[in-house]
């Protein structure tokens, strides 16, 4: 007889203790506390967005909300740019940009399961950074697929087809961890 494994849901999602991830109906731990570059990447790649975005009053810049995809999924991202959210507990749909700091423990999940699900959710920006290599890979959506922008270092990128149209200094998020 084959085991059959168990799923769980949103309402199950909310009463676990830590920090957690629900895909597809299965629980994912989340990893232990980030390491220091990755936390201070986190911190200025929020502060380039909030920077930029300081006038535009339908955009919201967040790190680590709950984006309640399904009933069965809900995820956690690194960090997110939302444009007229109206849930105050978690977001409901996909927002602009989500941005994912690579460490060992959760690359296959950021860049394949993760990758999917953005792409699928119809997330316009999907940028993976690499705190190691200071390096971001950008996918933009297009025709319902995610499409490599580049590899970003000390470039600039325009997002140009979003509520509040910005520039991205690649240079000024990785500056401080060069050596």
């Amino acid at each position: 007889m084959h085991e059959i494994a168990e799923k769980y849901s949103y309402d199950d999602y909310k009463l676990w203790k830590g920090d957690w991830e629900l895909i597809c109906g299965v629980p994912l731990a989340m990893a232990p506390a980030p390491m220091i570059i990755h936390q201070n990447i986190a911190v200025s790649i929020l502060y380039e967005l909030k920077k930029k975005l300081e006038k535009c009053d339908e955009c919201d810049v967040l790190s680590e909300v709950d984006y309640k995809i399904s009933e069965d999924t809900v995820v956690r991202p690194d960090i997110v740019l939302t444009c007229k959210e109206q849930n105050e507990y978690y977001l409901t749909k996909a927002p602009k940009i989500i941005v994912e700091i690579i460490s060992k423990s959760t690359a296959r999940r950021d860049e394949k399961v993760k990758f999917e699900l953005y792409e699928a959710e119809k997330v316009n920006y999907y940028i993976i950074v690499y705190p190691d290599d200071l390096k971001a890979k950008l996918y933009k959506l297009k025709q319902g697929k995610y499409d490599k922008e580049g590899d970003f270092t000390t470039e600039k990128y325009s997002f140009k087809d979003i509520d509040c149209e910005f520039e991205m200094d690649f240079n000024n998020v990785f500056r401080k961890f060069r050596k």
